[in-house]
């Protein structure tokens, strides 16, 4: 039904979105400012563990940060709660107290010609469930017993049974007193001009009932059991209801298992669906039948920022994985994003959770590849660049490549990305051929000298891996060296002050939340405090520990403590008082913003430079080293010089 729009401005006005939105979430009480009418909230739509879940009334919208979900009170209940739109038009009325137009009486047909050929759906869903249970089932429930189907799977997802008959359920319907012309808009019968008597579409066919975003039944799968069938899987013809593009299976089930956490796992086809919903992966959806469409992504986006995409571990697989990547390119935005999972070779998701395990699927999915690795590995994967002209080729695929992406900032990011891999692909090979010796005109390997011109030690090719060069003591420096292999200072007293002295966290809130941390492990301990915060329970020291034993961190934790009392960074410790923790936290916080700034602003300013060794990009790199020489005093009181009287200093 088509709604005039100032109706629909009206009733929007009238009912701020908050009072739309806080009947499915619990508003984030440090973050929101009801005042203001700006609040946040843990996403309704993925799961998280820290709000990045906005809306605000004057505005009338919301957006998440984690998964890019957005829209108004009616996309909010349509996307949410599987409403239709007119559903959700009539509920927003009601809450604001106007009543709802006068409908459009053809489009009012049409919407109950759409409720009913549903209607018809369930009732041919229960029908073919019938069958599978009956007598003539017999083979098909067979054959979901070999493929390790429980009867409680079986009944989950309504499996049925369409009979080896030309007509069963057409007279079935008929009987019920289903119109003939609602038969063929469902898509249930196979008729025409050419057909004098229409005939049931599946014939001998395991069923896979296919719902919508609400749970309602909107077409059928069907598998084959005849091995001579000339199509062994086969869906529903188009219809008023369904469009396959545009449609995930188990999406509905999927979307409110997210709720649980993770994200959402994409796989090839039903029998992987239903089996790893067996295995306790109930967040996984299909497409159906064919590769991933625009719109599909699309969906997968709206469950989550950075979905699982899970192909066979064949070549087929393979290559289905490169369109993926191929479709999702252009699209990508900061937040929005996919990892590539990639299966032993031979094996679907069904094989590997029957043969080993859903540990197996688990170990899987931790190894998923980033977009970036999955381009990469493409263009790169057997290729040989040893002559000019094909390591040119090369570089030019990757900068086509890059520029469709949309996203401005995020094709700058994977440019450089891309160039960084070159010039460290091609170093090696060159360090390959050319042996250690190449280059040492001051005894360091690598090297070419100290030459201040843009084309000597900072230029092209200045180094075996065809990095720039860097000063010796500003490479040395914990500021832009590599820590994620081991836990720094700094960074350890930055966690350690804040389990130990929890008004830091509250006090801090903004910059706690969004830490850039390059350990692992201390990442680890900064989700479970996030997570305490969550739970309302980082305002207790005993509670934030107990978050982190919960989580399995128990042992990281020791370690940090550990490093901070060989260090002897006292103020981050329990027995310290809180001025003292807070002295130490400001100064340790300050010094890894400044370094994880400086860390990356080197890294962009090292890759333009060999991208165009100008005088310009020289001098770039010339100021940013200074501003290392700026922190450097600063930095030792973080890298283990100590603590003395009440203050942090040297010894």
């Amino acid at each position: 039904m088509r709604f005039p729009p100032a109706f629909l401005d009206e009733i929007r006005d009238r009912v701020p979105i908050s009072s739309v939105i806080g009947q499915r979430v619990s508003w984030d009480r440090k973050k929101t400012n009801a005042s203001r009418g700006d609040y946040w909230a843990c996403c309704p739509f993925h799961g998280e563990k820290s709000p990045s879940f906005h809306c605000e009334d004057k505005k009338g919208r919301y957006h998440c940060f984690g998964c890019s979900v957005s829209g108004d009170h009616f996309k909010f209940l349509t996307e949410l709660d599987g409403m239709s739109f007119p559903e959700a038009v009539e509920k927003i009325a009601e809450m604001a107290g106007v009543p709802m137009p006068v409908r459009d009486e053809r489009e009012e047909r049409r919407e109950k010609e759409r409720a009913s050929l549903t209607d018809v759906m369930e009732m041919a869903t229960v029908f073919f469930q019938e069958r599978l249970q009956g007598p003539e089932g017999a083979k098909a429930r067979a054959y979901l017993r070999d493929r390790g189907l429980t009867p409680a799977t079986q009944q989950s997802f309504r499996l049925g049974y369409a009979p080896d008959s030309r007509n069963a359920l057409k007279e079935y319907l008929a009987a019920k007193g289903v119109p003939k012309a609602d038969i063929e808009a469902c898509g249930l019968v196979r008729h025409g001009d050419d057909i004098p008597v229409s005939y049931d579409w599946f014939r001998d066919r395991i069923m896979f009932p296919i719902p919508d975003s609400r749970g309602k039944i909107i077409a059928f799968g069907g598998r084959a059991l005849a091995p001579d069938a000339l199509a062994k899987y086969m869906n529903s013809p188009e219809t008023e209801l369904f469009h396959k593009g545009n449609v995930l299976y188990n999406f509905a089930r999927a979307r409110k298992a997210l709720a649980k956490g993770g994200t959402v796992i994409a796989v090839e086809g039903y029998m992987d669906v239903i089996a790893l919903a067996q295995a306790g992966f109930e967040n996984a959806v299909a497409p159906l039948g064919t590769a991933l469409t625009e719109n599909q992504l699309e969906l997968l986006w709206r469950m989550a920022g950075e979905p699982v995409l899970c192909f066979d571990g064949d070549q087929a697989g393979l290559k289905a994985a490169w369109r993926a990547a191929d479709l999702a390119l252009p699209a990508i935005q900061p937040g929005r994003s996919a990892r590539f999972a990639l299966l032993p070779e031979g094996k679907d998701p069904d094989d590997l959770v029957k043969a080993d395990g859903p540990d197996a699927f688990r170990a899987v999915l931790a190894e998923a590849r980033p977009l970036a690795d999955l381009l990469w590995m493409r263009e790169t994967a057997g290729g040989v660049f040893d002559t000019p002209e094909r390591r040119a080729e090369l570089e030019k695929t990757l900068r086509e490549l890059t520029s469709r992406i949309r996203d401005e900032s995020l094709r700058y990011h994977y440019q450089q990305e891309m160039r960084e891999r070159v010039l460290s692909f091609f170093g090696s090979q060159r360090g390959a051929r050319q042996g250690h010796q190449a280059g040492r005109q001051d005894g360091r390997p690598g090297e070419r000298g100290r030459g201040s011109a843009p084309g000597g030690a900072f230029g092209r090719g200045a180094a075996a891996g065809g990095r720039a060069a860097i000063t010796e003591s500003l490479g040395r420096s914990a500021l832009v060296k590599r820590t994620g292999e081991g836990m720094s200072v700094r960074e350890a007293t930055i966690i350690v002050a804040l389990v130990n002295h929890p008004p830091l966290i509250d006090e801090n809130f903004a910059h706690v939340e969004f830490l850039d941390l390059a350990n692992s492990d201390l990442r680890k301990l900064h989700a479970a405090i996030l997570d305490a915060m969550a739970h309302d329970a980082a305002d207790d020291r005993d509670a934030v520990i107990a978050t982190i034993e919960r989580a399995g961190c128990g042992g990281i934790w020791e370690r940090a403590v550990a490093l901070i009392k060989r260090a002897r960074q006292w103020p981050a410790l329990e027995t310290a008082g809180l001025d003292d923790a807070r002295d130490a936290f400001n100064q340790a916080l300050h010094l890894q913003r400044s370094a994880r700034t400086l860390h990356r602003e080197l890294k962009q300013a090292q890759a333009a430079l060999d991208a165009d060794p100008s005088d310009e990009n020289f001098r770039h790199l010339v100021e940013i080293q200074a501003q290392f020489n700026d922190v450097q005093a600063t930095e030792a009181l973080i890298e283990g010089f100590g603590v003395s009287s009440g203050r942090v200093g040297r010894v």
